[in-house]
């Protein structure tokens, strides 16, 4: 067996709307096509691949991390995204990879639901304000 690539995360959730807000409004995911399954949910796409499968009617009790403890994503635009972050007024951690040859800049921050999201940023992108 060989693995080609990641296809996709899943996120449970008890507010689909909620979840597809932050993930399209915030990181401008867009809500592509998904096979008629009898659960609530919806796909999200980036690049035109679909990469975050949602899946909703979940209760709070059932959110929590599990075993997979982040998904990271390639991503542009540093100062402004963390200027985002600070006008939602959401908690996140900017650090820069140390000892790395190309110092990335890894930003972690909650979505709606308690996931962890990493975005990397290229090194050469200037610190934020």
């Amino acid at each position: 067996m060989a693995i080609a690539g990641m296809n996709h995360f899943t996120i449970l959730t008890d507010d689909v709307e909620a979840t597809r807000a932050f993930y399209c409004d915030f990181l401008d995911f867009t809500v592509g096509p998904r096979p008629p399954f009898t659960f609530p949910g919806l796909w999200l796409y980036a690049g035109g691949a679909p990469v975050l499968h949602v899946i909703g009617g979940r209760s709070r009790a059932e959110l929590r991390r599990g075993v997979l403890d982040h998904m990271a994503f390639t991503a542009h635009g540093l100062a402004a995204t963390v200027a985002l972050l600070k006008g939602r007024g959401m908690p996140y951690e900017l650090r820069r990879v140390a000892g790395s040859k190309d110092g990335v800049w890894q930003l972690f921050f909650d979505d709606p639901n308690g996931a962890k999201v990493e975005l990397d940023f290229d090194a050469s992108e200037a610190a934020p304000a």
